[in-house]
């Protein structure tokens, strides 16, 4: 029987890093807009960035004993 994978500080600390750097992204593309525009379309980008990470999450079959 193969044991599940663990997930270690490794995979913790990349996905933390591609997260700020998403963010430090999107703030600076939306730097140059409008104030009135820059806030909704800042947390547009984040949270269909978060649906996506949750839809590949879901969709991901578990390993098979």
């Amino acid at each position: 029987m193969a044991d599940a994978r663990q997930i270690g500080w490794r995979e913790v600390l990349l996905v933390a890093a591609i997260v700020v750097a998403i963010v430090l992204v999107v703030a600076q593309l939306t730097s140059g807009v409008s104030r009135d525009i820059r806030t909704p379309a800042t947390i547009l980008v984040l949270v269909a960035g978060t649906a996506w990470v949750l839809w590949r999450v879901a969709r991901r079959e578990p390993p098979e004993p």
